[in-house]
């Protein structure tokens, strides 16, 4: 009996060792769904950034021949509806762990990322290949697309759209797309992401901001997403968070501006427009560096035929004694600072009158400026410019009595009085 009992007991634990292992597995599973909502790359990195999101990979969903290729897919696009071939849409294969993402946040997510009342295409991609669809892996998750449609329709109507035209299907099959489709933004650090979001949110809550409209005078208006963008948090890191300038900077989503005259069209983030009184006069579709920002900027601010334009950017001078040079010499007590980016650069309290015609300092900010040297005009110089907007400011010379003099054209510089200077 003893080896039979052993055996019974050891067959008893296998069970339940397997039966265990089957409940953990099924409270921690993995699903899978795909989504279409325009070109991949931006849906792509959308889903990819989500907490709980395993892989999120880029492919063309949806069609009826075999073997889809990026090249097949856009000879396809214009297929007239009664053809015997479905073309495909470029589509993103997302992988969630349901643990710590449910399908119904992504789906929600995917309804608020795109215009789904757009017929084959979103924002300027046209064609099939770009058609809004949905494809489900699991009865749940048909359940959840329906709902949420009913729901997100409602929304949407309210706020002056159409019906949604969305494709909801089973997946059949997916094919994965080529690799250099495969985290396409982020092999591209100069790029913008994809913008095609109604604006209209599964929020109840009462936005804080109802319309954007124009300031007067000139503005610069950087138009964000509603969705993640690592473009636009780019943008924030490397340009909005240090801009400190006297003309206003406000980031805003497109849909809320009302009374501009815009000519770029708003199918990207981040766009940064140069207004005038509610007219654009420059406007930028994608990341911009610092230095394209503030060169931008200076052209907007200064004009390109500027003295101010020529010494912050081609490293011109100003001529000795010039106008502004005469205003900045007597200022009361305050501070310079960059015309462009706003940041503080010199301090009245380190003036004195060199008797050169050109303002005078014995010393900058520390960490604000950086110094550079400079063998232009067959001399040996050492040039100054600004640690933040990269603009030229003047030189550095040694006194005969052994200070340094910062020797600075005025036209690149606003002069504060301190009592404007918060902690200064």
């Amino acid at each position: 009996m003893k080896p039979i009992m052993q055996k019974f007991t050891l067959l008893t634990l296998t069970i339940f060792i397997i039966a265990m292992g089957s409940t953990l597995w099924a409270k921690n599973p993995q699903e899978t769904i795909v989504f279409g909502a325009g070109c991949f790359w931006g849906v792509e990195k959308h889903f990819d950034n989500f907490d709980g999101v395993i892989s999120a990979e880029s492919g063309y969903a949806g069609g009826n021949y075999d073997n889809p290729t990026y090249k097949k897919v856009l000879q396809y696009r214009n297929l007239k509806s009664d053809s015997k071939i479905i073309n495909y849409t470029e589509a993103v294969k997302v992988v969630f762990d349901t643990s710590r993402v449910d399908a119904r946040t992504l789906i929600k997510s995917f309804w608020e990322l795109h215009n789904p009342t757009q017929a084959n295409g979103q924002g300027n991609d046209i064609g099939n290949n770009y058609r809004s669809a949905l494809f489900y892996t699991t009865s749940e998750q048909k359940k959840i697309a329906y709902e949420t449609k009913k729901e997100y329709q409602k929304l949407l109507n309210a706020g002056g759209y159409g019906n949604i035209v969305t494709e909801i299907k089973a997946l059949k099959k997916f094919y994965k797309a080529e690799g250099y489709h495969q985290d396409y933004l982020a092999k591209n650090p100069f790029g913008y992401c994809p913008n095609h979001a109604t604006g209209v949110k599964f929020s109840k809550e009462k936005e804080l901001v109802d319309f954007v409209k124009p300031l007067g005078g000139k503005e610069i208006i950087v138009i964000t997403s509603p969705n993640y963008c690592p473009y636009c948090e780019k943008f924030e890191a490397d340009v909005s968070k240090n801009y400190k300038g006297r003309l206003p900077m406000r980031t805003v989503l497109g849909s809320r501006l009302k009374g501009f005259s815009i000519e770029t069209k708003l199918y990207a983030t981040p766009t940064i427009l140069f207004i005038e009184d509610g007219k654009e006069v420059i406007g930028h579709v994608g990341y911009m560096d610092a230095k394209t920002f503030y060169k931008t900027l200076g052209a907007f601010k200064l004009g390109r035929d500027s003295k101010a334009y020529q010494v912050a950017f081609h490293e011109g001078t100003d001529a000795p004694g010039c106008k502004q040079y005469k205003i900045f010499e007597n200022t009361p007590d305050g501070v310079f600072i960059d015309k462009l980016s706003g940041e503080i650069l010199f301090d009245t309290r380190d003036r004195f009158h060199s008797g050169t015609g050109w303002l005078s300092f014995y010393k900058a900010k520390d960490g604000a400026v950086i110094e550079r040297e400079d063998y232009s005009f067959g001399m040996k110089r050492v040039a100054l410019v600004s640690k933040t907007s990269g603009i030229h400011l003047g030189h550095v010379f040694e006194r005969a009595d052994g200070k340094r003099r910062f020797c600075i054209d005025a036209t690149v510089l606003e002069f504060v009085p301190r009592a404007e200077i918060k902690g200064f």
